[in-house]
């Protein structure tokens, strides 16, 4: 017997595509501005994430945020509106090492784009910042890793990359005991999988998009399963070559709150990885059916966010938009940690 190839696809009972509108960050605010837009907003970034210095971008140019003043001077911080700490370097400096002198008016966002598995000591920071920044949709500043835009020219014929390969996964943090290598591991006895990485072969002109671009199926597989946790595995290292991603994250109905249902491939479409491998080979030997995935290029354009630039200029509209409304994150660990109802 086939699989139901109509659910699979993305379709209705009766053989149409069900075309589900991406959720996607707000480029300006929803709500009036509570301030002028011409007043300057000065965000300070208190680390460098990861300690990499990097030039900040032009905030206007790039992403049409106005008035924004961005700047990693420690000096800056008492005229700052908003100061931004980076979860993973707060965990290697420690608290001992924030502002000891805080405006009242004055933000303090905690910006993370770990999942909650690899984002340890979260329970000592309850009631010290007044926003979040994440890739969660029900962040106080939402960024996720990429997003979808309407096309500029909707409804242009696709020029698809020439495929000679069929799967291939890009993996550098390898461990046994990840939900990810496990399924590696089965549905490799059923179809090749070409590995790069740490434990494979080396990408070409070391560039994973020109590299992931000759392959039909991408393995955007997550190293944790989290509620809109959704990386650059799918973003770039899927979308951008023009992949078909095969998904391992959080459910198919998070999936698609953010891009069409017939963008991807969920595992858990599946019984098994046998019956994944399967489909894909039909995939492989029936060309209209493959290109199926890649309708919804029609309609929308592939954007990937730009780290750190796109994060802090967002933060400025967020401040204008807030006007002089307060809050605490009182409990950030059981925010971050607890999956939203509409999730």
């Amino acid at each position: 017997m086939q699989p139901p190839w109509h659910q699979l696809h993305g379709e209705d009972a009766s053989g149409s595509a069900r075309h589900s509108v991406p959720r996607l960050p707000p480029a300006v605010p929803a709500a009036p501005r509570a301030t002028p837009a011409a007043t300057p907003v000065t965000v300070l970034l208190w680390w460098e994430p990861f300690g990499r210095s990097r030039r900040l971008g032009d905030c206007l140019r790039r992403f049409g945020v106005r008035a924004c003043r961005l700047t990693t001077d420690r000096a800056r911080q008492q005229e700052a509106h908003a100061v931004l700490f980076h979860h993973r370097d707060l965990v290697l400096q420690g608290l001992g090492q924030l502002p000891r002198l805080r405006p009242p008016a004055q933000r303090w966002v905690w910006m993370n784009f770990e999942s909650p598995s690899h984002s340890p000591g979260l329970r000592h920071l309850a009631g010290l910042f007044n926003w979040t920044m994440t890739y969660r949709a029900d962040s106080d500043v939402f960024v996720p890793y990429g997003y979808l835009r309407p096309s500029r020219a909707p409804g242009q014929p696709l020029a698809l990359p020439r495929k000679t390969k069929l799967v291939a996964w890009v993996i550098s943090n390898w461990n046994e005991e990840h939900a990810r290598v496990r399924y590696y591991r089965q549905l490799q006895e059923h179809l090749p999988i070409d590995l790069y990485g740490s434990r494979g072969l080396g990408l070409k002109d070391d560039s994973v998009v020109k590299t992931i671009s000759e392959y039909k199926f991408y393995l955007s597989f997550e190293n944790s399963q989290h509620q809109d946790y959704i990386t650059e595995k799918l973003w770039r290292n899927a979308f951008k070559a023009w992949a078909v991603p095969i998904v391992l994250g959080p459910p198919r109905s998070n999936y698609e709150l953010f891009v069409p249902a017939d963008s991807f491939i969920h595992v858990d479409d599946f019984s098994s990885p046998s019956q994944l491998a399967t489909y894909l080979k039909f995939l492989d030997k029936n060309k209209r059916q493959y290109l199926r995935y890649f309708s919804w290029r029609k309609r929308y354009s592939v954007q990937e966010t730009s780290f750190w630039n796109e994060h802090c200029c967002r933060v400025c509209d967020a401040v204008r938009t807030a006007g002089k409304q307060r809050k605490t994150i009182q409990n950030l660990a059981n925010w971050f940690e607890r999956p939203r109802a509409d999730g």
